[in-house]
């Protein structure tokens, strides 16, 4: 399926995170044999390294049309893929991780905490975040204070955490990322170089009374997030998001 999502944001990421219970293996063998299996499947990923955190990542170049990375935690697994021209490409390298865990990393189904498909999108807006963002959700309720002299959204970045079951083990959790400064508001420079984010994350719980098919419920995961992200994510959040912002730039 291509990836439609892409039109409507700057850039769009897909991620997928393994949240395991115990500690993951830190031996030097076991993790460079990890990610040169990775390699093998996908050769453009060259780029090894190490954060302070003791997170090791495997990445391509970053070049404009976007980029592979793989990440080692201590209890997290990551997967990702910037500008994805379709989902099976992104769902691909996904499934590889899956399939490498239970040999490579020893992960079992009893190790796994939580599984999370996220599907991000960012939109590129030099003036206030705080203000396109809560314009946008036109959440009076929480924006009562805006018609007051003076006043204007300096901190808004709201997150939703939602059950999509009754036992609570699949949720859904929206975020909306300002990445306007909130010090100093009163200075009239607003401009910022980052974007505002969205995340979209679907994520689910092992069940406790059966064994937890992890590449299963990666794919009903995604099934989801597609879905939601159609009918619910793209109408009510993104579109009015780029509306809000289109305005105020034409109106600079």
């Amino acid at each position: 399926m291509s990836n439609s999502f892409s039109s409507f944001c700057d850039d769009f990421y897909l991620d997928m995170y393994i949240n395991t219970e115990l500690d993951l293996p830190t031996g030097r063998d076991t993790i460079l044999a990890f990610f040169e299996k990775i390699q093998k499947h996908f050769p453009t990923m060259g780029i090894f390294y190490r954060r302070e955190n003791s997170e090791y990542c495997l990445e391509e170049e970053h070049g404009q049309n976007g980029y592979r990375w793989v990440s080692l935690e201590t209890d997290r697994i990551g997967s990702g893929i910037v500008n994805p021209s379709d989902f099976e490409d992104a769902y691909k390298q996904d499934k590889v991780i899956i399939d490498l865990l239970p040999y490579m990393l020893g992960v079992s189904h009893l190790d796994i905490n939580s599984l999370d498909v996220s599907f991000g999108m960012d939109f590129e807006y030099a003036g206030n975040h705080d203000e396109v963002i809560a314009e946008a959700l036109s959440v009076y309720s929480l924006n009562c204070l805006s018609d007051l002299p003076g006043s204007k959204a300096i901190n808004f970045s709201p997150t939703l955490i939602t059950s999509l079951t009754e036992d609570c083990r699949t949720q859904a959790r929206i975020t909306l990322e300002s990445k306007t400064s909130v010090f100093e508001p009163w200075k009239k420079q607003e401009t910022t170089e980052e974007a505002i984010s969205l995340m979209f994350t679907i994520r689910q719980y092992p069940s406790g009374t059966e064994k937890f098919d992890l590449l299963k419920s990666f794919e009903r995961q995604c099934r989801i997030a597609e879905e939601l992200m159609a009918e619910r994510i793209i109408p009510n959040i993104v579109r009015p998001l780029n509306s809000v912002i289109l305005q105020k730039r034409m109106s600079t």
